[in-house]
């Protein structure tokens, strides 16, 4: 499979979807050593008069190390009706306990000298524009009972804003 490159605001659809529907992996490291995991959570759009992507990762998370120790990473998007085993598989498993570097069904690639996925409709190359950690006193409580019932306040999710350095598209 190939991958043109395209604007980033070129990329079709809904994007609200494509996170909530279509899932997505966050994969950083590099080709001897990387992780990904999947994500339901993500904006895209424009910040600072930049196309920006925003993902969402708790330090509990394999992939969190990774992405703090890299500048650059991947995020894939794939359409919402193809890949649902392996994205569950890559969303139920961890790095630490499985060789996701070799799981099946998604095969890894690399692109701009980052990792991503062959199977993904679009792939967008990011770099770390910044980051936060969630405040605790900030997540609203109806927020906290649904989404971090049994979580602790350093376990809640970080925010990445990142830079679209790059975006592909499936041809």
């Amino acid at each position: 499979m190939s991958f043109k490159k395209i604007e980033p605001k070129h990329i079709e659809g809904n994007v609200i979807a494509a996170f909530d529907n279509g899932w997505g992996l966050v994969t950083a490291g590099t080709e001897d050593n990387f992780n990904a995991m999947t994500i339901s959570w993500g904006q895209m759009g424009c910040l600072w008069n930049r196309p920006v992507c925003t993902v969402y990762i708790r330090p509990c998370r394999h992939t969190y190390s990774f992405t703090e120790a890299n500048d650059r990473f991947t995020v894939s998007l794939f359409d919402p009706t193809e890949y649902r085993e392996p994205l569950m598989f890559f969303g139920t498993k961890s790095g630490h306990d499985t060789d996701k570097m070799h799981a099946p069904g998604l095969t890894h690639m690399e692109i701009d000298g980052c990792i991503a996925y062959k199977e993904a409709k679009y792939v967008l190359v990011v770099k770390k524009l910044y980051s936060q950690q969630f405040d605790p006193a900030l997540v609203p409580e109806e927020v906290r009972t649904t989404n971090y019932k049994g979580v602790a306040d350093d376990d809640l999710h970080r925010q990445y804003i990142c830079l679209i350095e790059a975006a592909y598209e499936r041809a």
